[in-house]
């Protein structure tokens, strides 16, 4: 379980957050959404432990994990697909050379009833012990499981991440951080560079996962499937609805229609109250009524309307030149795809 306690980011007199708190669950699948610039990419670095806040925490239990993909990193180069997923098991590769070590030792050495090599034997037991825990001895398997839901086949394994475009790389970190076994992910826009049948098979992962996620998408349909918990950000404040996406939505008009009415009914009930107050101020034989609407005024817990973002960019373009009256003029064109000759000798132009 994750604390966000009353977190705060401003710069200058702009809230980015303004003491916003919530919890992340184990079993939470959290859509975090509001307009561009909102700060959700922001949130997510926070909670990550890239970026610091102006005020506030993020509380952990111990020994806690996140595992955290940004839209953009840097890669590592001059390694193969198989070798960089295989960097995530530290420890397992840790324990994995330790034992290479001591088999090595055991094969050179013949003091087979010295305490030495009972030692080692011991060291080794203990070795596979952990390893047995860590599911050490299925590493590879789950590596290939997950590389091939997210789109790589057998023959990538092998083949250097430098040979791979940005898109690839990026599903290389994502398969990383779906390896990692964190307590909670923390996702940005991880279905930009994915076809519709990762898409598919990342739904269903996540769905299951062993923990919690929050994830950033501008994809309504994956929101929608993966989903249960929708959170807002608007203007420096969260709106937490225990929903999906789409259901989110309806919900959020609803609220605000409720808020609307109630503020609308709530501001006749005070323009009636001020007429009464106004027009019998002056007579002694209402001055207890009137003295009553005046207190009951002072004692009403005012309705007021939740700030929405409107903000919207604004863009103007200024007409293009005017081009002569020959906008194209070509001469002696051809094209060839090795012998086979398509055209040649095309001479044509095209007016304004």
């Amino acid at each position: 379980m994750v604390g966000i306690n009353e977190l705060t980011v401003n710069f200058g007199e702009r809230y980015l957050f303004n003491k916003i708190s919530f919890i992340i669950n184990d079993s939470d699948r959290i859509g975090l959404v509001g307009k561009n610039g909102a700060g959700k990419s922001t949130l997510l670095k926070i909670i990550a432990g890239e970026e610091d806040s102006n005020g506030g925490n993020i509380s952990f239990p111990a020994g806690y994990r996140v595992g955290y993909l940004p839209q953009d990193m840097d890669f590592v180069h001059g390694k193969t697909v198989m070798a960089e997923a295989k960097s995530v098991f530290k420890e397992v590769n840790e324990i994995n050379d330790s034992i290479d070590e001591i088999n090595h030792q055991l094969a050179t050495r013949e003091d087979y009833e010295s305490d030495g090599y009972m030692e080692l034997l011991n060291n080794l037991n203990d070795y596979n012990e952990r390893l047995q825990l860590l599911g050490g001895f299925n590493v590879e398997a789950n590596i290939e499981v997950i590389l091939k839901g997210l789109g790589f086949l057998d023959r990538d394994f092998e083949r250097l991440t430098d040979e791979f475009s940005g898109g690839w790389r990026m599903r290389i970190e994502l398969a990383k951080i779906l390896l990692s076994n964190a307590d909670v992910l923390l996702l940005d826009e991880p279905t930009n560079h994915l076809d519709i049948e990762s898409i598919q098979w990342l739904e269903d992962f996540l769905k299951v996962y062993n923990g919690g996620v929050v994830l950033v998408s501008h994809d309504k349909a994956f929101l929608d499937s993966v989903t249960n918990r929708t959170i807002e950000i608007s203007l420096g404040k969260i709106y937490d609805y225990k929903t999906y996406y789409s259901k989110y939505l309806d919900q959020r008009q609803e609220r605000r229609d409720q808020q609307l009415a109630a503020y609308n009914n709530q501001q006749k009930q005070i323009q009636d109250t001020e007429k009464f107050i106004e027009r019998f101020r002056s007579k002694a034989s209402k001055a207890v009524q009137v003295q009553s609407r005046i207190k009951q005024l002072n004692r009403l817990d005012r309705i007021e309307i939740e700030e929405e973002d409107n903000t919207s960019m604004q863009f103007s373009f200024q007409p293009a030149p005017r081009s002569g009256k020959v906008a194209v003029e070509a001469h002696d064109v051809g094209k060839a795809f090795g012998d086979n000759r398509v055209f040649s000798g095309v001479d044509f132009f095209i007016e304004r």
